[in-house]
């Protein structure tokens, strides 16, 4: 099972990282959103990395971590305080961000166990639903972006069935 969580999280990944390449730069700044491209992308990404870690606990925050910026709404940790506004973080950042969280996958999938809690306080369920949730949060916010793309840029971004 874990090749196939594995290959379908590279996928959605895949599909992730196609609209952001296709993004320029004033797409990915544009405040005609409630959210910018980029807040979306690096959200997507950050809880991706967050949700392929063990724990909250064990999590390490990439190393151009703004804390706050992550966010898209009341942060329930912070008594519904809302995030910050920026500053905007650079297109190759996030992408750098987006290849390391890619690259580490595989391994990381392949030392979860499957059957154990999620690790996620928030997240009341098994480390196997975290997975599919986690695919799904990145299709999610995959679809947005690629409309967004396709909308104002009249760019395709195909679907990709497995990698």
């Amino acid at each position: 099972m874990k090749p196939i969580i594995a290959a379908q999280y590279r996928a959605a990944l895949a599909m992730f990282g196609d609209a952001v390449a296709k993004c320029d730069d004033a797409l990915w700044l544009d405040t005609g959103y409630k959210h910018p491209f980029w807040r979306v992308a690096y959200h997507t990404v950050f809880f991706t990395d967050l949700y392929l870690s063990e724990s909250v606990e064990g999590f390490v925050p990439w190393d151009k971590h703004v804390d706050e910026l992550e966010s898209l709404g009341p942060m329930p940790h912070k008594d519904g305080k809302l995030p910050i506004e920026g500053p905007p973080y650079a297109k190759a950042d996030v992408t750098e961000y987006w290849q390391r969280t890619y690259d580490r996958v595989e391994e990381a999938v392949e030392a979860t166990d499957l059957d154990a809690a999620s690790g996620f306080f928030w997240l009341p369920f098994t480390k196997l639903e975290l997975q599919f949730y986690n695919i799904r949060h990145v299709q999610h916010h995959a679809g947005q972006l690629i409309e967004r793309v396709r909308q104002k840029l009249d760019q395709p971004v195909g679907w990709i069935g497995s990698r």
